[in-house]
């Protein structure tokens, strides 16, 4: 009986280096995660927000096309909103009035008529790529990552396919890598390329395409803030599903993590808010007895004022909205709706909870990087928690992917 060679034959073939490994995991995550009907769906739905910025900058554009930004700017000095635009009016109309504030106070408003529609333009889009890509994008990424980053890694786990990728030339490093790559490409369909399209849609409907050169660094500051946000929102989600072989229980931590971290932030500044404003009150509330019984003294009827009529205690302003909603009056700044406002960068105030709820913390880090928030006493806190965040997420991922083949 003939005997053969039954070992193993040397491979002929070119190996193509650890690229193609980090490629080829990413492609198969990628194909495995676009079965789902919900992840379509949602990467459709994230593009539909940037029709309604986009008429936001056509409407921009028109008023300087036509020479009417001089009265749009009176409008939003008296605190009127702008028309034709609907909410994201608002948004305008407060960066026009900010920006002809900020002119007037520097004396910088020489240079023509041509360079002054410039700073207005670039104070304008950048208060609407920050608000489109805080408002609408970081809820729908937090949405995706949360259906798709759960089941990379704890698939793998509870199918045992470690056995398969850390027995071929297929390391750590390019497993990890992989997974990350599937979670980033995401993140760039998500909030990188509509916010792009949405700076090309804003440089299509000006009147010069010398537009693009004025605002050049915007496309670069989209890049950078999408790179913000995918980060540390990639490698805690991550992190979760090497944790455990189960994806519900991945998918029930993320969710739950950013769930009780948005309560947290909301509870503290409204305890924060409930205070100042007691404190306000309280403080015109003595004011108010002291000008009554001033009046009385001298004979005079005491003024008739809010705080003397027995209202005593915090009143918060969403009392004070609906009774001026109940008498007609309009409310000339973004309180009507404070989440724009933050959204937009418009909130003067410095969060100084933002660190605890990744949300409100990378809002602070991308307005940071559109150049709207540089005070460092507000960035400081948001930048060294997302940073300590993604810094654990990452050596919990290095050290749990490969755990089970060194038992």
């Amino acid at each position: 009986m003939p005997l053969h060679d039954v070992g193993y034959r040397r491979w002929e073939g070119r190996r193509r280096g650890s690229l193609a490994a980090i490629v080829v995991i990413a492609m198969t995550g990628i194909r495995l995660a676009w079965t789902s009907r919900w992840l379509r769906r949602a990467v459709f739905f994230a593009w539909s927000p940037a029709l309604v910025f986009a008429g936001s900058f056509f409407a921009f554009e028109q008023a300087v096309d036509e020479g009417r930004l001089a009265t749009f700017r009176e409008s939003a000095k008296r605190g009127q909103s702008l028309d034709g635009v609907g909410i994201l009016g608002r948004v305008i109309a407060q960066s026009l009035g900010e920006e002809s504030d900020g002119a007037s106070a520097d004396g910088n408003s020489h240079g023509g008529p041509r360079a002054e529609a410039d700073r207005t333009r670039r104070a304008v889009w950048s208060r609407l790529l920050l608000a489109f890509m805080r408002a609408p994008q970081a809820i729908l990424l937090a949405v995706v990552v949360g259906l798709v980053a759960p089941t990379l890694v704890s698939r793998d786990l509870r199918a045992k396919a470690w056995l398969i990728y850390f027995t071929r030339p297929v390391g750590k490093l390019e497993y990890v890598l992989g997974k990350l790559l599937i979670l980033g490409l995401l993140v760039a369909a998500i909030t990188m390329l509509p916010g792009l399209a949405l700076w090309g849609m804003g440089v299509a409907v000006s009147p010069s395409i010398s537009v693009a050169l004025t605002t050049w660094d915007l496309p670069l500051r989209i890049i950078v803030a999408s790179l913000a946000l995918a980060l540390p929102t990639v490698l805690m989600a991550l992190a979760f599903s090497s944790l455990t072989a189960e994806s519900r229980i991945a998918t029930f931590a993320w969710f739950a993590t950013w769930a009780a971290c948005w309560i947290a932030h909301t509870s503290l500044t409204t305890a924060d808010m409930l205070r100042d404003s007691q404190e306000q009150f309280a403080t015109a509330d003595e004011d108010g007895d002291g000008v009554a019984m001033g009046g009385a003294r001298a004979g005079r009827p005491p003024q008739n004022n809010s705080f003397s009529r027995g209202r005593r205690g915090p009143r918060p302003d969403l009392f004070d909205m609906a009774e001026n909603a109940a008498r007609g009056r309009s409310i000339p700044d973004l309180k009507q709706v404070p989440w724009l406002s933050r959204a937009a960068g418009l909130d003067p105030n410095i969060d100084r909870w933002a660190w605890l709820s990744p949300y409100h913390a990378l809002g602070v880090i991308q307005a940071w990087i559109f150049g709207i928030e540089t005070r460092w006493k507000a960035v400081l806190p948001p930048l060294v928690s997302l940073c300590v965040v993604s810094l654990v997420s990452a050596v919990v991922l290095w050290w749990r992917v490969d755990a089970p083949a060194r038992v």
